[in-house]
């Protein structure tokens, strides 16, 4: 299939927006919601902190793996390439599809939480949670059809925004001073099979609040200098990230100790009633209302690169590659939002959120495995960035992610049935499009 100029996207982004895509793309509320859920099930400070830290570790020894592959093919729509390129086209055909569709389900959803938040903010409004959600929708399809500039400002600022808020927080935190720690107490049933069995469940959830660490690989086909700016961007972020979730949770629990933080659906309104009175509850919905802003607007870019992507390799129709003045790939964009609107309206989307979380991390393995894969098949493909310590932290990665994989099988077997026979299905599909790509 060829492509015109006019269908290229351009190279108009850098560091400073990979960094920002990457913290907007990855803190959402639910660093505002499960500490209160990882409390209930570990009850124990330095096992909760530790169980941050270890999410963190994942997530880095994965942009190591991701930082070598996104610099040697820096493609639109991150992932499905490298997998595409390891181990043929209906690996790239089922992951792609996999990808894309565990990141256009989050756009609906953000816009759903934003009209929710809106209302605790304007009680008057809560018969209107539809319109509110489909107005937000509505106009960040109108900035992102203005171009890539208007989402990559939007996405910068915000992001800054929303590190401040948060950084405000964790300091208000720790200088409150009101409520004295109650001492740590040692807890002698760390190795009981149900505090292990916690403490995965516990790491289920924390990955899910890190999950948008790779979000730069997307959008590696626009940056001047992918070569520098991806590694930097993906370290410098995800160090960014972790920071900022284990210094809340220590914060938290320096306002409230862990047995009061247990079970809250909202534990950073807790903390904030403590320290700023019934005002508090107010502070911490507009922290959340930014961080929704920010996450929304990197996810309304994020699929349609991906869809773009799908479109040039013939795995969607062709018109899926038509790129704007802006720089925007319009239809991908029409597309991805459609399916938001309807997801919007039909208003309750959970189970595709489960598949979602199943999806990505399928996602995330293969493209490890192809990692491996390359450097076998092609071995003098250019690799500006070489991950360190290889092959060793790959095969960490996969074994994680096959630990997880196994976790959420566990879990929500129901859901695994549903996406293997989806998997089945998808093959002769996948024929019809690859007849038709080829006649």
């Amino acid at each position: 299939m060829t492509h015109s100029k006019k269908n290229q996207l351009q190279k108009s982004l850098g560091l400073s927006f990979n960094i920002a895509v990457l913290i907007g793309g990855t803190i959402g509320v639910g660093i505002l919601r499960t500490p209160g859920a990882i409390a209930a099930m570990l009850d124990n400070y330095w096992l909760i902190i530790s169980c941050w830290f270890c999410g963190g570790i994942y997530i880095l020894i994965g942009a190591n793996s991701y930082a070598e592959l996104a610099t040697m093919l820096p493609k639109a729509g991150g992932s499905y390439n490298y997998i595409k390129r390891a181990f043929g086209d209906y690996a790239g055909f089922l992951s792609g599809w996999y990808d894309y569709i565990c990141n256009a389900i989050p756009p609906a959803f953000y816009c759903i939480v934003i009209s929710e938040y809106v209302i605790i903010l304007f009680p008057s409004l809560e018969n209107h949670a539809t319109t509110i959600a489909l107005s937000f929708l509505i106009t960040f399809l109108l900035i992102h059809i203005g171009g890539i500039k208007n989402g990559s400002v939007i996405q910068q600022v915000t992001s800054v925004i929303k590190v401040i808020c948060f950084t405000a927080l964790i300091v208000s935190c720790f200088i409150y001073s009101g409520v004295k720690i109650a001492p740590i107490e040692k807890d002698t049933s760390i190795f009981q099979i149900g505090l292990l069995f916690g403490f995965f469940k516990s790491l289920q959830l924390i990955i899910g609040t890190y999950d948008g660490w790779y979000s730069v690989c997307f959008f590696a086909e626009e940056d001047r200098n992918p070569s520098q700016n991806i590694p930097k961007s993906l370290f410098s972020g995800a160090i960014l990230v972790i920071l900022i979730y284990v210094l809340l949770n220590m914060a938290f629990f320096h306002v409230l100790p862990v047995s009061e933080l247990a079970n809250s659906n909202l534990a950073a309104a807790d903390v904030a009633k403590v320290i700023f009175g019934k005002n508090g509850a107010i502070i911490v919905t507009v922290i959340a209302i930014f961080s929704l802003i920010s996450i929304l607007n990197a996810f309304m870019m994020i699929p349609t690169r991906i869809l773009y992507g799908l479109s040039r390799d013939g795995f969607f129709i062709e018109k899926g590659t038509k790129i704007n003045k802006g720089g925007t790939p319009i239809v991908a964009l029409l597309v991805s939002s459609l399916f938001s609107f309807v997801l919007i309206c039909i208003g309750s989307f959970e189970v595709l959120f489960s598949f979602g979380t199943f999806m990505s991390v399928i996602v995330w393995g293969l493209a490890y495995c192809s990692l491996i894969k390359l450097r076998k098949k092609e071995p003098n493909l250019p690799r500006p960035y070489r991950s360190i310590w290889y092959p060793w932290l790959t095969y960490l990665a996969i074994a994680t992610t096959l630990g997880l994989l196994l976790g959420f099988v566990y879990s929500d077997l129901k859901n695994f049935i549903i996406i293997a026979i989806t998997t089945l299905l998808s093959y002769p599909l996948f024929l019809f499009l690859n007849r038709k790509k080829k006649a």
